[in-house]
């Protein structure tokens, strides 16, 4: 393939995984945070594992921005840790699962339980512990609200969206004709 058509099929799958992410948030966002951060990591690890890292990282990056825009974020000041916890779950995702080492299912499920554990610890640590306590100094109950947003339920919605992943994706790279990213 060119690298034009390789440029070309690179936005148009990054545009719309993103812009399906997205989608996920402003439908789903009455239903909840297991439902909504479920697809949303679903779609993080669906990007990084069918259309490649470049993909994954920058809707990682640019999807929380995106949803502060959207108003679907509550505070600006939590988008670089959003992005971070994100961008810890793609690079998680594409380095374990990818791995040359063992097999497929094993390296998904390594992928899926590690990178699951560290985005709740970046999102943990860097929300509940640090930003709210620390720097924000919000009122109670508004700093429990947060926090407690940012502690286990992304823990659960990032193991819900790896498990979902790992069925869908041999699927999707097969659809898509692209099963060596």
């Amino acid at each position: 393939m060119s690298n034009n058509k390789q440029k070309v099929l690179w936005i148009t799958e990054t545009a719309i995984l993103l812009a399906l992410l997205l989608v996920f948030q402003v439908v789903t966002k009455p239903l909840g945070q297991l439902v909504t951060g479920s697809l949303v990591n679903l779609v993080l690890i669906v990007a990084v594992m069918v259309a490649g890292l470049a993909s994954g990282l920058t809707i990682a990056i640019v999807s929380p921005i995106l949803a502060s825009i959207l108003g679907i974020s509550p505070l600006w000041v939590l988008v670089p840790f959003i992005a971070l916890g994100n961008t810890v779950l793609v690079l998680l995702w594409h380095f374990i699962a990818n791995s040359k080492k063992g097999k497929m299912a094993v390296n998904y499920g390594i992928a899926w339980i590690t990178a699951a554990v560290a985005k709740f610890a970046v999102l943990f640590v860097g929300v509940a512990l640090v930003l709210v306590p620390l720097i924000l100094k919000l009122p109670e109950p508004k700093a429990s609200v947060i926090s407690g947003s940012f502690s286990f339920p992304q823990l659960f919605t990032a193991l819900i969206g790896g498990a979902v992943a790992m069925l869908i994706i041999p699927v999707l790279k097969k659809a898509v004709g692209n099963g060596k990213k």
